[in-house]
């Protein structure tokens, strides 16, 4: 594998290299405006699976690693409803996978594990931790957190935890009479999950903020965490910890407002590849008792987005998708470049053919954003070049469910995605050198 071919994200902050981006993105809307292949070769065209799982670019091979509803090491089912995931190192070549389920209270197979580690007894998120062999077999899986609300995205931190976040703002107060969906305590936390083999009561980390969560990522030269949230009319929020490594201590929630453009909705007609100066406005009320964070947010001139959802950080920049985004409603890829505090918006879809619904996505190690599609037909895993050129990696050949929790082993060869339903996570490696 070719780790070198070229260095993603360089192109960041430089103005000429900015406009030829921008060029690269109007001459692909000019070819589909005018019915041509929109895509670039990539890593050539995908080559069909003979077993009906997967179809890959030429010179890529996948194996299954887990299934939905497989016995795990503890005797219980795998839950279902695979989202956000990230790699860790482990012992002797060993990757420590760790993978959110997007599970509602009346769901099945949830989360299972005794009351005293669980966050809320009525709830069937959470996580569940793979541990694979450096020869992508696997080695176990057992549940890491549990009793959780719709754990769709999240992130990693610098100290190596992940932290989970919840899509839902359920609380008591919400719960209709004979609702199997009724929940014990209030919903729309992060919550920190440890590598380690060890299992601990689920602790909110309420001074993130209150609201529908999709994923986070983190600054490691400030410590500061941004987070996407995904509704229609979303913010782009910003942590800053009182104590770097420690969640639990608090800490400052901000969010992110766009010089001279007051509650700017970004989701449609926004200039492409044009950074726009940023601050940041403190918010107060951080854990509401209703789903009110963003307003508080808009009220204070906070930018709007439309899904905010994946988010990764790349060379020193955060990218983050709007799933519906943009005039066609497909998606949009915006970058914040925390040094200058700039934002720009930089991939919009011009159809679905295209790109479909972004969601989860990773800087990949030989130098490209690989984005999961989340849209209404086909999936597929799509890879986007550092000038806004976009081909496909993958598509899912079992179902119409979208791919998720897209991320790369320690040792960069591996990459590892969930097919969301019925519960599927691959191990994918080979020749990732384009053609």
């Amino acid at each position: 594998m070719s780790l070198s071919r070229r260095k993603f994200l360089t192109i960041a902050g430089m103005g000429v290299a900015t406009g030829v981006a921008a060029a690269s993105l109007k001459n692909l809307y000019i070819r589909v405006a005018n019915g041509q292949n929109p895509t670039i070769k990539g890593l050539g065209k995908l080559v069909k699976d003979p077993n009906g799982i997967l179809d890959l670019s030429p010179g890529l091979q996948y194996r299954i690693i887990s299934e939905g509803g497989k016995p795990m090491s503890d005797g219980n089912p795998v839950p279902t409803s695979f989202d956000g995931m990230a790699a860790f190192p482990g012992k002797n070549g060993q990757t420590i996978l760790i993978r959110n389920h997007e599970l509602s209270p009346s769901q099945s197979p949830g989360v299972i594990a005794t009351e005293a580690f669980q966050y809320d007894k009525l709830s069937k998120g959470g996580t569940t931790t793979v541990i694979v062999n450096s020869d992508r077999t696997l080695d176990k899986e057992f549940v890491s957190l549990a009793g959780t609300n719709r754990n769709c995205g999240g992130g990693t931190t610098p100290w190596g935890s992940w932290i989970s976040s919840e899509e839902d703002v359920s609380t008591p107060k919400t719960n209709i009479p004979e609702d199997p969906n009724s929940v014990s305590v209030k919903h729309g936390y992060n919550f920190e999950v440890s590598t380690q083999e060890k299992r601990e009561k689920p602790i909110p980390l309420t001074a993130m903020g209150r609201f529908r969560h999709e994923a986070i990522a983190v600054d490691p030269k400030t410590g500061y965490i941004y987070q996407t949230e995904d509704q229609v009319d979303s913010c782009f929020y910003r942590f800053r910890p009182n104590k770097s490594g420690n969640l639990q201590e608090g800490g400052t929630l901000e969010a992110l407002v766009i010089d001279g453009m007051p509650k700017i909705n970004t989701s449609k007609n926004y200039p492409l590849n044009q950074p726009k100066a940023v601050k940041w406005v403190k918010l107060e009320d951080v854990d509401p008792e209703q789903d009110t964070l963003r307003y508080e947010a808009q009220n204070k001139g906070a930018a709007i987005f439309s899904r905010g959802e994946g988010i990764c950080l790349g060379n020193g920049e955060i990218y983050f998708t709007c799933t519906d985004g943009g005039n066609a409603e497909k998606g949009q890829i915006f970058r914040y470049n925390p040094v200058n505090e700039t934002i720009s918006l930089f991939v919009e879809s011009p159809g679905k053919e295209v790109l479909d619904y972004p969601d989860n996505l990773i800087l990949s190690p030989f130098g490209d954003l690989i984005v999961c599609e989340d849209g209404q037909d086909e999936q597929f895993l799509v890879g986007v070049t550092p000038q806004g050129e976009i081909y496909q990696l993958g598509r899912n050949a079992l179902n119409n469910s979208e791919f998720a929790g897209v991320c790369f082993s320690p040792d960069q060869k591996t990459m590892f995605v969930n097919i969301y339903s019925p519960g599927v996570t691959l191990a994918v490696w080979g020749n990732w050198q384009k053609g």
